[in-house]
């Protein structure tokens, strides 16, 4: 992980959507199913989030077809992860972390 300068992100910071980039950190891509549902909320609460993040640049959004069925799935972007991590480290210089 390269050092980032802490910066808070007011994009990021809501809960759901600080819950999503978490998320996505984690994994090069999530289906949305398994994102709505850890985070907790329904699909047009979790289709607002994303769609803010996606406008901002942090998230893409990618629609496929597997198994006869139309799958939407996120990723953070390159832009998404500097973002995300530098969010991160200003919370946790906020909290003397």
């Amino acid at each position: 992980m390269t050092t980032v300068a802490p910066r808070f992100d007011a994009v990021i910071h809501p809960p759901p959507r600080l819950q999503v980039c978490g998320l996505l950190a984690a994994v090069d891509t999530m289906d949305f199913a398994a994102v709505r549902d850890t985070v907790g909320v329904s699909d047009s609460v979790l289709s607002k989030h994303v769609k803010q993040l996606e406008e901002a640049g942090y998230v893409r959004v990618r629609k496929a077809t597997r198994a006869s069925r139309l799958r939407t799935s996120l990723a953070l972007t390159e832009e998404g992860r500097a973002a995300f991590d530098a969010h991160v480290a200003e919370l946790r210089r906020i909290t003397g972390g």
